[in-house]
């Protein structure tokens, strides 16, 4: 299992990050300009339309037998995933370096960078409709689950990304650390057995925490893997569709989630070289040997009292942040990321 070198991966993104995006609050006007930069390497085309008809465009690109699909932003206010899948992007329209010329002679991709454009530019979970699509795997009652749905029926990839975004309040079990980046590989039922197809999903989480335990050393946490029956990642590994959830975290002082941008492009890069590479996905113990994630942290404890969350919306088209008071008293066992007197 080769793990890339992070000072090569480092020197990549400081040259490729797509500098016109930044911040939390990622919606279609953003990335429009973007999708619409015609590259020979990457191929753009629009696949749908969102509930309130703005378009979903999907990036297609690479030459190689092994399929790869990626989504991003199905729910609205996650966008980091976004932010470094264009940095990907760069990196595959001029692909210069060894590691992306062999994952686009290898790989075949089809990305879609912005699921859910609606719940995006009002920088909610659902969609306009007030649906949350990664619980709209079984009724589909979306038509941006609808759409997602015949992607992956038609594309039918070896290997499918779907990136999130965790809240702040989750940490790594055993540490005083937040879940900066956090992995998943979905149970396909509710015993959450080890099926073969999870194996091959586990083994691609292991070689990108091998990775970012160099980089970002107890960091990274494991997600629950309780079976939810109409979850997106969920039904699609049961359909036969290896899913692997990344969740950006939390890193100190990151609340634009710039840093944690970076390390779920490493994430990204070393998974699917790995794909891109190896011959051999049996290792998949080391798995469960990545903690727990636990929640544990409040943005801010106030005189040891009072547990404080922050809370993002968007109003009158102005992006917002505000304290909420969650939990008063019984704190012991909590984390902050900032303690006031």
């Amino acid at each position: 299992m080769k793990t890339l070198n992070p000072h090569i991966l480092e020197t990549i993104y400081d040259s490729k990050k797509e500098t016109s995006l930044f911040g939390k609050w990622i919606h279609y006007k953003n990335i429009s300009s973007l999708l619409n930069n015609k590259s020979s390497s990457l191929s753009t085309s629009i696949i749908g339309y969102s509930e309130k008809d703005v378009p979903i465009h999907a990036v297609k690109f690479g030459t190689g037998k092994k399929k790869i699909l990626v989504w991003t932003q199905m729910h609205g206010n996650e966008s980091t995933g976004t932010k470094a899948l264009f940095d990907f992007f760069n990196c595959a329209k001029e692909p210069s370096e060894t590691i992306f010329t062999t994952i686009l002679k290898e790989c075949t991709f089809f990305c879609i960078p912005m699921l859910n454009p609606d719940g995006s530019l009002n920088y909610t979970r659902v969609n306009a409709n007030q649906i949350d699509l990664n619980r709209d795997a079984v009724d589909q009652k979306a038509v941006e689950s609808k759409l997602l749905r015949n992607v992956i029926e038609t594309f039918k990839p070896d290997y499918s990304f779907n990136l999130h975004d965790q809240r702040t309040i989750f940490g790594v079990e055993g540490t005083k650390n937040p879940a900066t980046i956090s992995f998943l590989a979905p149970s396909e039922e509710v015993t959450r057995k080890v099926t073969d197809g999870r194996k091959l999903t586990m083994n691609v989480i292991v070689a990108m925490n091998a990775l970012l335990q160099k980089i970002i050393p107890n960091h990274v946490g494991r997600y629950t893997d309780e079976f939810y029956p109409t979850a997106t990642g969920d039904n699609f590994q049961k359909l036969g569709f290896n899913t692997i959830l990344i969740e950006a975290g939390h890193f100190p002082g990151d609340y634009e989630r710039e840093e944690v941008r970076k390390f779920n492009f490493f994430a990204l890069v070393q998974g699917i070289y790995h794909i891109a590479t190896t011959t051999n996905y049996k290792e998949y113990l080391p798995y469960f040997d990545i903690p727990n994630n636990q929640k544990n942290f409040f943005d801010v404890i106030v005189a040891k009292e009072k547990g404080y969350v922050y809370v993002d919306k968007v109003i009158d088209n102005t992006f917002t942040t505000e304290l909420k008071l969650e939990k008063e008293g019984g704190l012991e066992s909590y984390l902050a990321h900032s303690v006031k007197s």
